[in-house]
């Protein structure tokens, strides 16, 4: 039999198999976005029950109950059982009507608080800057702050949690690049904002885009002129303060590497998270990127950057509190940094780890998706470090208590 002369498949490059690899993930993720949120793949906010809503504008149940009898405040949905539901924008309506009657009402802050510019940081991946980010973001919109998330890492999993898929939702100059440009081609930050799903939480996503920022800044500064009369340590100060006017808060998730977008976000920011994990290889990491980050910073400061922060803390994340070498990590931070390490740690829980595989937080799946125990673990946790951090932002301004 003749020998057969069929001519091979030539092979894939390796930046096309990387390639179609990419696309094809691409496609399942947005198939798995349809299913979890359909119809339009959109997330949507749960409802909370009489009870959270209760604790979120801190009165109690039974009150709440006597408004609904009263007829005062917004008309909850009723489920089986006769239990009562809200949505957060009730629960706003909620707070707007307690303030006029003498008891807890809007947090906002009045003209003398400054606006709160918060970097959450570190150059090592898994130490928890964005579920640290996304969580804490949520705490203080869902207690009535107006807050502003951007995304500043390319990977872009803060813009994920929140529902966008970098490559298919976010298009050309649409993230923070944008605001940040040298060209003719910056925009506006308000341009670039998006509203979220969640009343009162915006957010800038990310995309690769915004690795353009780290090539053309090194251009600029080789240069002798200063082009829109800024250099690139002050832009996102300036693009800030274009709306400062419509937040109390703005939440940082920085990305893993200390480059000029970390940079960036350190010399706007009015307070700095580091978060660490309490191994002592995180530890020596940490070690490496808090030299790098003096160094830089003072080279920031002795060009005439701002660097007045309210609060720099260390947040230990990941922690197991039965695992002893952690405890002995942790015992070791503290004796070392004494109050700048926060009082409360972000313990390791399933529960988050879970909400996180259909892109939410712990927040957002509510208490029905566990058991009681293995959820209040995990949130009495969540709310003590996001509480801690409320506390410092009402210190800076100067607030006794709220």
């Amino acid at each position: 039999m003749p020998s057969s002369t069929a001519t091979p498949a030539p092979a894939r490059t390796i930046d096309h198999q990387i390639g179609a690899d990419a696309q094809a993930l691409s496609a399942q993720l947005a198939l798995l976005r349809n299913r979890i949120f359909p119809p339009a793949a959109r997330k949507s906010l749960r409802r909370f029950s009489s009870g959270e809503a209760a604790a979120l504008v801190q009165i109690s149940d039974s009150y709440l109950r006597q408004l609904a009898l009263a007829g005062e405040g917004p008309v909850p949905e009723k489920g089986p059982g006769g239990r009562r539901a809200y949505t957060l924008e009730q629960i706003h309506e909620l707070r707007r009507l307690l303030g006029t009657k003498k008891k807890p009402g809007q947090p906002h802050r009045t003209g003398q608080e400054h606006l709160q510019v918060l970097a959450v940081a570190n150059f090592k991946g898994g130490s928890g800057k964005t579920t640290t980010t996304v969580h804490l973001a949520e705490y203080l919109a869902f207690r009535g702050y107006r807050v502003l998330a951007l995304d500043l890492d390319p990977q872009a999993s803060l813009s994920a949690m929140f529902g966008y898929q970098p490559e298919l939702d976010i298009g050309e100059n649409q993230t923070l690049y944008a605001a940040l440009r040298y060209d003719s081609q910056r925009r506006p930050l308000r341009d670039v904002i998006r509203p979220s799903y969640i009343p009162g939480l915006d957010i800038v996503p990310a995309n690769l885009e915004l690795h353009e920022f780290e090539h053309d800044t090194p251009r600029m500064l080789a240069q002798s002129e200063r082009r829109q009369g800024s250099v690139f340590f002050t832009r996102l100060t300036e693009a800030l303060s274009t709306v400062q006017a419509d937040y109390d808060a703005v939440i940082i998730d920085c990305p893993p590497q200390l480059g000029f977008l970390t940079l960036s976000a350190l010399c706007a920011a009015t307070g700095v998270l580091i978060t660490v994990h309490p191994q002592m290889l995180d530890i020596a990491s940490m070690c490496q990127f808090l030299l790098m980050t003096s160094d830089l910073l003072s080279v920031v400061r002795e060009a005439g950057g701002s660097l007045d922060y309210d609060f720099l803390r260390y947040l230990v994340t990941r922690y197991e509190p039965q695992d002893g070498p952690q405890t002995q990590v942790v015992g070791f931070l503290r004796s070392l940094f004494g109050d700048r390490v926060l009082t409360n740690p972000m313990v390791k829980s399933t529960a988050i780890s879970d909400a996180g595989l259909t892109k939410q937080t712990l927040y957002e799946v509510g208490p029905q998706n566990f058991s009681r125990e293995t959820y209040n673990r995990a949130a009495e946790a969540l709310d003590a470090v996001n509480g801690e951090v409320a506390q410092l932002m009402a210190q800076a301004w100067g607030r006794t208590s709220r």
